[in-house]
This record gives C-alpha cells, sequence and structure tokens, in this order.
C-alpha cells in the first residue's frame, strides 16, 4: 500500500499538561506525519521524512496545524434532531423534547438516517472518535455502530436502559435490558472499531432490579465500558434521594448495585460530596466534562482544576444535545469559561488535551486522541486562520499556544480543513 506524507505544524504531548503545565505540549513548526494502512508510522522534521520516504504521496498542508482527531467522550446521538431546543431545567427538557425524539427510533429507517448525519456532522467538526448514548431501541444501537463502520470510525455506544420514571414507548424491564444489552454486546463488541458500553441512563430511571441486572453484566464483561450521568443538577440530586433513601448519595445507588468501577464513565459529575469524590478516585473511575450542556440546561460549574489536581481522569464531550454545539472546538472554549468563573483559567494546552488525549484516556484507548508511532490515524488539519476575525488575532501571536487560542474560542467547523479516519480524508 502505497504510504502518505503529511506536511504542517505538529502539536505533541509528552504528558498531561495538568501535570506538567504547557511544556508537556511539544510543537514543530515543519513537521511530517508517516500513514500507512491506516497507522501512523513515522513522525519528524518534515524535510528528514521526506528523505526517508521519497515514495510516499506527499500532501502538504503548509502552516495549518496537524492535531489528533477529537474525541467526544458523552453524547447522545439520538438528539441530534432536536438540539438547542430552548431551555428548560433537566427534568423537563428530558420530558418535552429528548423522550418524544427519542421514542421515533424504534424505527430502522429513522435510526440509519439520523446516524449517518450525526456521524457526518462530527467528521465536518473533527471528531473521529465518539461514546454515545442510543436509545432503548436495538435498532438505534445497530444504526449507530453500522454508519460508523461504513466510515471505519472508532465508536463507543450502547443501548440506553430505562424501566421507570419515562414514557411506555421508551421503558424496557430489569431482564430486556440485560438481555438487549448482552445480544449487542456479542454482536459489536470489538468488530472492527467499535466498542460496546453498558448504559443505564442514570439512576431514576432505572428500577434497582435494572441496576443489578446491568451491574451483573458488567461484571461478566469487565474489559466494556460503563456509562451513564451523575450529579448534573441539584433538583436531580434531590430526586435520586427521594427515589433511593437508603443511598448514602447519587454515586452509591450505582456502586451498591455493581455500578461503579474503573471502567465506568460518570458524565456531568458536578454537584459531587467529598465521599463521592473519594471513591471515584480510589476507584480509578473517570467524570466526563460537558460544559456547553452545563450552561446552556443551566446544572452547574464543574470543578476541573480541583478534581484534576485531586488526580481524576477527565474527559471532555460536546453531550449532544443537551450540549448546544456538535464542535469540540466549542467545548473547548466552554471550558475554558466556566474555568474563569470558578477561578481558573485553563491553558490552551490542557483544553486541546481534553479534547483528544484526556478523553482518550477516560475511554481507555491508548490508540487514539494522539499522534505517535502506532497510533490510529485519526486526525485533523486545522486552519489557525479560518476567519477574518481568528486570522487577525491569530496573526499577533507569539507562540503556537497564542496562535491556537482564538480557533479554540471562535472556531467551528471552518477551521476544520480536513478530518481524516484511519488515514482516509473524510470531510466532504
Amino acid at each position: 500500500m502505497t504510504a502518505d506524507l503529511h506536511l504542517g505544524q505538529l502539536i505533541q504531548f509528552d504528558a498531561n499538561p495538568f501535570f506538567e503545565g504547557p511544556a508537556a505540549g511539544r510543537h514543530t513548526a515543519r513537521a511530517a506525519l508517516l500513514v500507512e494502512d491506516g497507522k501512523i508510522t513515522d513522525i519528524g522534521a518534515a524535510d528528514q521524512l521526506r528523505a526517508a520516504h521519497p515514495d510516499a504521496v506527499v500532501h502538504d498542508h503548509g502552516a495549518k496545524l496537524l492535531a489528533p482527531g477529537f474525541v467526544d467522550a458523552h453524547a447522545h446521538y439520538p438528539q441530534t434532531g432536536m438540539i438547542a431546543s430552548w431551555g428548560k431545567r433537566l427534568i423537563d427538557w428530558l420530558n418535552t423534547y429528548t423522550f418524544p425524539e427519542e421514542s421515533r427510533f424504534h424505527d430502522p429507517a429513522y435510526a440509519a438516517e439520523i446516524a449517518g448525519r450525526y456521524l457526518d456532522l462530527l467528521i465536518a467538526h473533527g471528531t473521529t472518535t465518539v461514546c454515545s448514548f442510543c436509545t432503548i431501541h436495538p435498532t438505534s444501537v445497530e444504526a449507530l455502530f453500522t454508519a460508523a463502520e461504513a466510515r471505519n470510525m472508532r465508536v463507543f455506544a450502547g443501548k440506553t436502559c430505562m424501566d421507570r420514571n419515562a414514557p411506555d414507548s421508551l421503558r424496557d424491564t430489569a431482564q430486556s435490558a440485560h438481555d438487549d444489552s448482552k445480544a449487542l454486546l456479542q454482536a459489536w463488541h470489538g468488530r472492527g472499531r467499535a466498542s460496546y458500553v453498558i448504559t443505564p441512563r442514570f439512576s431514576p430511571t432505572s428500577t434497582p432490579e435494572q441496576l443489578i441486572a446491568l451491574g451483573q453484566l458488567w461484571a461478566e464483561h469487565p474489559d466494556c465500558l460503563m456509562q451513564t450521568h451523575l450529579s448534573e443538577q441539584t433538583d436531580e440530586i434531590q430526586w435520586v434521594q427521594s427515589l433511593f433513601p437508603q443511598a448514602r448519595d447519587y454515586l452509591d445507588t450505582y456502586e451498591a448495585h455493581g455500578l461503579l468501577g474503573q471502567n465506568g464513565l460518570y458524565g456531568h459529575a458536578i454537584h459531587l460530596t467529598e465521599r463521592e469524590r473519594a471513591r471515584l478516585s480510589e476507584v480509578g473511575a473517570a467524570l466526563v466534562h460537558c460544559p456547553t450542556s452545563n450552561t446552556f440546561i443551566g446544572s452547574g460549574l464543574f470543578d476541573m482544576d480541583g478534581l484534576t489536581r485531586a488526580g481524576h481522569t477527565v474527559g471532555l464531550a460536546t453531550d449532544t444535545g443537551g450540549g448546544s454545539s456538535f464542535s469540540m472546538l466549542r467545548s473547548m472554549a466552554a471550558a475554558y469559561e466556566i474555568g474563569q468563573l470558578r477561578g481558573r483559567a485553563l491553558h490552551p494546552a490542557e483544553l486541546l488535551w481534553l479534547a483528544t488525549e484526556g478523553s482518550a484516556t477516560a475511554l481507555r484507548d491508548t490508540g487514539i486522541g494522539r499522534l505517535a508511532v502506532g497510533a490510529d490515524a485519526d486526525f485533523v488539519a486545522l486552519d489557525l486562520e479560518s476567519t477574518p476575525a481568528i486570522a487577525q488575532r491569530s496573526q499577533r501571536a507569539d507562540d503556537i499556544w497564542e496562535a491556537l487560542f482564538p480557533t479554540i474560542m471562535m472556531g467551528d467547523d471552518r477551521a476544520v480543513a480536513q478530518t481524516w479516519v484511519a488515514g482516509v480524508p473524510l470531510k466532504a
């Protein structure tokens, strides 16, 4: 197979910038990536790699920044069609917009239409991997994995399980949740670039019996991830307390039923108690920050500084469609704004790391979210002068971080010149 040599600016992370500072990100002004059979097989200075690989097809991207494809660690692809619905509190928003839309995914044709549209929107915005909730319908899971397989995308997903506090059209049972999830797991987990994720929506929509059944399934398949929601809004926490009066806190509703572990992904995690923080850290679970959703639905301000300083694994996400954008650039910008409101301005190196290697770490996948020899060739070319407003600011920059920051704060799909998935350009 012919090798492809991509030339441009390059940022590589040698460590986590939250621990090592901005110097953890290494910038090369004129670098090259060699891509063969969907993998990165060499990285170095442009002139050196051109000389070392004279038969490679050269793609010169000029001053564009080659960066890992973005990794969205928490999303709801079935909410694509109702994104940016006029805001209410979480529970009202679910009942008014989300549940009626998700009820449509019993139809395989509709599920396939939205799945394809959603993944194409991600590609347009530079996202190459997503971890998504589906609906209770197995057809919704099959549609997303099928669309991802057609694009060779790395996708994590699972059937969303709910057996109470939801419309009849969106309720399963403890047994069907277990059986459907198991069948989908056996069909898709490890098939190509697909990973199955065990997915109770959140404690209020699952009976203890359903949580136990899913906890047992996770115990049988501990290599799978498990995703859910945790402590998103204060009124949600009060609801959980009323439904689980014996629980010590929200996290305990998962822990008591076998749904707390290292491969757990806990979305939002805004209003955590000290016990919850300690237990999440003790087991090594991952938290996922959903900043545009947290501001759009009025949930609160995630404690990025406190949680990262305490050593928690944190990923970044759009939380489509509670989140108001498909763009991880917008998620980075919102994370910066929330950090400012909490008194800690995140550095551009930290923001880029969160959207790439940080989220990949949360998903326990070392093959994505980074530019390194042996990694999957999922990457983007970012135009750091994609609009006149961004260009005039970027041109004044003294270093790469100052040049990148305007794109983080003001960029959109126009900043993504191209998106490669396993070495293949997919952005139309």
